[in-house]
């Protein structure tokens, strides 16, 4: 009797030492996965993919997104096409990959980057571009100045301070860009409007300073008689700049797009004449704040303004 007994206790112990095992491996399974939460697998990670790094403006947009973004608490993954759009197409797929919340997208080609854009869409991550917008693919809102606006602005000025009449010089951005295209069409818009002016020559330098200096010179060799210069931006108009003042011909009036620093300078020197100015910190911060609406569930405008002025 006494033997049973002495049975059934030390069986009786030891379900009781299992089941207490069993519910502390239970609670030790269960707290991965409140601390998982601590440690921000909820946080919001947004893909930024951005033409080129090389050109000072979009560094300032890439940084006003990016401050927007550490402001509101998101994280922000760049990446650089270095205007290469089978680049951009690339670095977007791998972005989507990575099962980020939402793109930003500066395309380097508007009409190239709609299959990246579209490959999103598939994978139901919305997107919004910025500065320069895409032909194909669904966009949540664009968020850019008013190109044609602006090109209109530099035109308009060039005539002002050339007068009655002139030979003008266009030098255009990466053709297949929306930027190009828009600001070319509002310059070419405010000629048309003049009369005694001409476009006696137009080249692309695809928004590049180094570019902008060749092609200038080429132009200078072959026709040296012209009034004015206007660049698609500040990049192109600083190298063909750098191009007149080497030949000498510094009383030609020289105007960009962007304001970016180095052009400001040359305006407040009194080498270059005008440029456009963009805010592409406030684009970069504006298109996160977008963000924050989207992933939210509200509703955006298709297109937000960004303020222009002319630097003079």
């Amino acid at each position: 009797m006494k033997k049973w007994l002495f049975s059934s206790l030390v069986i009786l112990f030891v379900l009781v030492l299992s089941a207490c095992s069993l519910e502390q491996g239970s609670e030790e399974e269960e707290e991965p996965n409140g601390n998982d939460a601590d440690t921000g697998d909820g946080e919001v990670v947004i893909g930024l993919s951005i033409s080129t790094l090389n050109n000072p403006f979009f560094v300032t947009l890439r940084d006003g997104a990016e401050a927007k973004a550490e402001e509101l608490g998101y994280e922000v993954r760049t990446v650089d096409a270095q205007n290469d759009p089978a680049t951009q197409l690339s670095d977007i797929e791998d972005l989507i990959q990575q099962g980020v919340d939402l793109l930003i997208i500066n395309p380097t080609d508007s009409d190239a980057v709609g299959a990246a854009i579209e490959s999103a869409n598939n994978a139901d991550i919305p997107v919004i571009t910025v500065d320069r917008s895409a032909t194909t693919g669904e966009v949540v809102t664009h968020i850019a100045s008013d190109n044609a606006a602006g090109g209109k602005m530099a035109g308009e000025f060039i005539i002002e301070q050339v007068g009655d009449s002139g030979k003008l010089i266009e030098l255009e951005g990466i053709a297949g860009s929306s930027a190009a295209r828009e600001r070319g069409a509002g310059f070419n818009d405010a000629v048309s409007a003049a009369a005694g002016f001409e476009v006696v020559a137009k080249q692309t330098a695809n928004f590049d300073r180094a570019e902008g200096l060749s092609v200038m010179e080429n132009i200078i060799q072959s026709n040296p008689e012209f009034d004015a210069v206007f660049a698609h931006n500040d990049e192109m108009a600083l190298g063909a700049l750098q191009a007149l003042e080497a030949a000498g011909m510094e009383d030609v009036i020289v105007v960009g797009f962007d304001a970016t620093a180095d052009a400001v300078a040359a305006v407040e020197e009194g080498r270059m004449d005008a440029t456009v100015a963009q805010k592409p910190d406030l684009m970069g911060a504006q298109a996160v704040e977008a963000a924050e609406k989207v992933l939210a569930g509200e509703t955006v405008d298709e297109f937000i303004p960004v303020e222009l002025e002319l630097v003079k």
